[in-house]
């Protein structure tokens, strides 16, 4: 055979040889190589996916956005504990978004059951987040050394831009501890280095006239809210000038004391926007305090200007010291009667309170009140809060009362132990009956055994 012959046997053999090959020719040691191989690919990409997921569920991967909605839920503490995890978190910690909202929690483990907030943090939040705080609120316990240490971090707040600024005590006294030019000059900080406060409270507080004159001076464009209730070194004077030039304000609340005919007159002139809420705080301090009486035009103006504004009223006075008030038509939609108040007052209150939306009545003397309440819902055609607590009423009145008010009671709590049972209702089946002018299943309140 020549060289050509000899070369197309081979190339013969050769294809012959990949053909059992891949048909399945081979060698069963062949096979089980072949099989491994496969196997070992199959696993290793297995691997390989298992592991890209594993990455992208790694919480030191999680995106900012939702770091930060979860760090938003945590208390403080566990926030500070999660900063140390890892960086990415405590990079989310310390995310200018997150120090918008802030609640100091200042007091002394000695005389308050709260945790404060720690020092150490507090240096922190002051020293690289002070320009980002908004919403500011500081909760002291009755100590002085706790208002100290508020009036200490208010003074450190000179970058600030605040919008809303919250002074609370939990327990009396605290602030008003204080030496007025220590409380004034760290409140001063703020009033004048954030320029568009919206919202104040600063309630039980050695604030003056002179201060409130350099808050109106530096946030008069943007105040919506000032509460200050219990703030005895304010004047009428300090609160008309808040009143005059705050032209966007919604929402006042401030003692009796603060209220006047200049302020409500202040308050309806045509160059005010319309007042949205108006809380007055009537509180007696020793009995037989006097009080002062407002005009009945003074509030005729005040709801020809605002017809739609809200009167809430605190009542805390003794029984002796109700003669000023609910003598003629006053336009309170809102009212609370802490302390007891006498079968008389009630009474006057259906016959000049028009406007009534809310009533609360917490002690009236155990004097039965069947014909007050039902002058009540003839009268207070708005009605659709009560909330009744050591009084009397039979159960018929207060059917009858029920009946007439009809389902626009949307807030009915009154105590068992109010309803007296008489020859047409006991307490077995007056739910029934209320229930059905109410239109919903109603069942009195119990009082609680401790």
């Amino acid at each position: 055979m020549d060289d050509t012959g000899d070369i197309q046997v081979r190339m013969k053999r050769g294809l012959q040889g990949n053909e059992q090959e891949d048909g399945g020719g081979t060698s069963s040691g062949s096979q089980e190589t072949l099989k491994r191989s496969r196997k070992q690919r199959r696993e290793k990409d297995l691997e390989e996916e298992e592991e890209e997921e594993e990455e992208g569920a790694r919480w030191e991967c999680l995106p900012q956005e939702i770091l930060l909605h979860i760090f938003q839920y945590l208390p403080l503490l566990d926030r500070a504990h999660a900063s140390q995890v890892c960086r990415g978190w405590n990079q989310a910690f310390h995310m200018p978004e997150l120090w918008r909202c802030f609640e100091f929690e200042l007091n002394q483990p000695a005389s308050s059951y709260l945790k404060a907030t720690h020092p150490d943090l507090i240096k922190q939040i002051i020293k690289r987040h002070s320009n980002h705080l908004q919403y500011v609120s500081f909760k002291v316990d009755s100590s002085r050394e706790s208002a100290e240490a508020a009036c200490d971090i208010l003074s450190q707040l000179v970058n600030c831009s605040l919008k809303t600024l919250g002074l609370i005590s939990t327990a009396r006294p605290s602030f008003m501890e204080l030496p007025k030019s220590h409380f004034i000059s760290a409140l001063t900080v703020v009033f004048v280095n954030s320029k568009s406060l919206s919202s104040l409270k600063i309630d039980d507080t050695p604030v003056d006239d002179p201060s409130l004159k350099v808050l109106v001076a530096n946030n008069s464009d943007t105040l919506k809210l000032l509460k200050m209730s219990s703030c005895p070194h304010v004047s009428p004077a300090g609160i008309l000038c808040v009143a005059d030039q705050c032209h966007g304000l919604r929402e006042l609340a401030l003692n009796y004391h603060l209220l006047s005919d200049e302020l409500l007159i202040a308050l309806s002139s045509e160059k005010h926007v319309h007042l949205e809420h108006l809380r007055i705080d009537v509180i007696s301090d020793n009995p037989g305090q006097q009080f002062h009486t407002i005009k009945k035009s003074s509030w005729d103006a005040m709801v020809r200007h605002s017809p739609k504004f809200n009167l809430v009223m605190y009542f805390f006075l003794y029984e002796d010291e109700f003669g000023p008030f609910f003598r003629d038509e006053i336009p309170v939609t809102h009212l609370y009667f802490g302390r007891s108040v006498s079968k008389d007052v009630l009474g006057r209150v259906g016959l000049t309170c028009p406007r009534l939306v809310e009533l609360v009545v917490c002690a009236n003397g155990l004097r039965p009140l069947d014909e007050e309440l039902i002058r009540i819902a003839q009268r207070c055609t708005q009605l659709s809060a009560i909330g009744l607590g050591e009084c009397e009423v039979s159960c018929s009145a207060f059917v009858e009362f029920v009946k007439m008010c009809g389902d626009r009671l949307t807030q009915l709590s009154i105590m068992e132990e109010v309803l007296v049972p008489d020859h047409r209702y006991g307490l077995d089946e007056i739910h029934w009956e209320v229930s059905k002018h109410l239109g919903r299943v109603w069942f009195p309140d119990m009082m609680p055994t401790w």
